[in-house]
């Protein structure tokens, strides 16, 4: 399913702030060291809104649940303060290698802690107290719900939790593989949960934004 025409994407992407070096360049490299992969990283556009959102909702701690090779890292790191945090959540020291070189190049590596293991080992690891003002979740589809109940709690009151691919190609109208049944449950448990409010974007491949009543 293209939600977006290809001559509306790149109009959105001529008319969003530009992609630096860094970006480029990573964006280059990714495609061409993980071409099977790519796919996995998240495009320019979307990168700018996860900065505009951080910066919006003034967060300081930040979550990212899926690194892949560090676009979205950067685009989550660039919106927090000089003396924010963005603990990186991942399981694959190939990719991570390559975000690490740009998070330096970007000059936010002082602002990202990487944990590499299970992400809900990660997430059940952190205090209980509301203290992320900000989340990412951009990873296996299947963890989505651990993930989303992990994070929920841990939120302060106003703060920010968005999940990208809440969409799947619009197979979440038609489920059949595990990872699509798993988003549509979850996309239904958020709009039925009253600890929050929401609301699902048809950016991409579908970006939902939930927020922490408070």
């Amino acid at each position: 399913m293209d939600i977006i025409d290809p001559a509306v994407s790149d109009y959105l992407l001529e008319h969003c702030t530009p992609a630096d070096d860094v970006l480029r360049d990573l964006a280059a490299e990714t495609q061409k060291a993980f071409p099977d992969a790519a796919g996995m990283q998240i495009s320019h556009d979307e990168g700018e809104l996860l900065t505009m959102l951080v910066r919006l909702i003034g967060a300081r701690v930040a979550v990212e649940v899926g690194v892949f090779t560090g676009y979205s890292s950067i685009c989550v790191a660039r919106g927090l303060p000089k003396d924010g945090r963005l603990l990186a959540c991942d399981v694959s020291e190939e990719f991570t290698n390559v975000a690490r070189r740009y998070w330096s190049r970007a000059g936010v590596d002082d602002v990202i802690e990487l944990n590499l293991g299970p992400a809900v080992d990660t997430l059940r690891a952190l205090s209980p107290d509301p203290i992320v003002d900000f989340s990412f979740v951009d990873a296996d589809k299947i963890g989505y719900p651990a993930y989303y109940e992990e994070l929920v709690p841990r939120t302060r009151p106003g703060g920010l939790i968005v999940l990208d691919n809440t969409l799947r190609d619009g197979r979440v109208l038609d489920p059949t593989h595990e990872w699509d049944i798993a988003v549509r449950d979850l996309n239904d448990r958020i709009v039925a949960d009253d600890r929050v409010e929401s609301v699902m974007l048809p950016v991409r491949d579908g970006v939902t934004l939930v927020r922490k009543r408070g």
